[in-house]
């Protein structure tokens, strides 16, 4: 792991990283992300009851959407073409929760952690804006990188 915080220059001042100088590789992140709620939305949104819609459909479509738009969000965030995002949520009833796990990949000089990290958020905060009307109180947490692969730092794989 380095200790250098690479979106600082030798002055301390935040800059956007040049990966000029860097191959173009295909390089894929990994990241997954939880929104615990009530049973009964959680029914709701299995039996497609919510008011506003297909709540899972609505919120893939956003996490993708939010994948596109991270260098918008993100600061420092390099303006990268996309070659695919793929979302899965899937339905833990035991634990009255969704699960979300994004994946981002491109064919470039930087990585898509970042656009798998907020595919992961922009889906889960797009359950709970579609389900805040009957449960305020849901929790989103455990947000983290799975995985990443490409690039000069190679695979990487979280440790549980």
């Amino acid at each position: 792991m380095s200790d250098v915080l690479t979106h600082f220059d030798n002055e301390g001042k935040a800059h956007m990283v040049d990966v000029g100088d860097k191959s173009e590789t295909r390089r894929v992140a990994r990241a997954q992300g939880s929104i615990r709620m009530q049973s009964e939305t959680l029914a709701m949104i299995v039996a497609g009851d919510a008011k506003k819609g297909d709540v899972i459909g609505i919120a893939r479509i956003a996490a993708i959407q939010g994948a596109k738009r991270t260098a918008d969000l993100i600061p420092l965030c390099h303006p990268i073409p996309l070659t695919r995002v793929a979302v899965e949520f899937t339905i833990d009833e035991g634990d009255s929760r969704v699960d979300c796990i994004a994946t981002a990949e491109t064919v470039g000089r930087t990585g898509v952690e970042m656009e798998a990290l907020t595919a992961v958020q922009v889906g889960l905060l797009t359950i709970y804006d579609m389900c805040k009307a009957v449960d305020r109180g849901m929790v989103i947490e455990s947000v983290r990188l799975l995985e990443k692969r490409g690039g000069k730092s190679g695979h990487w794989v979280a440790g549980d």
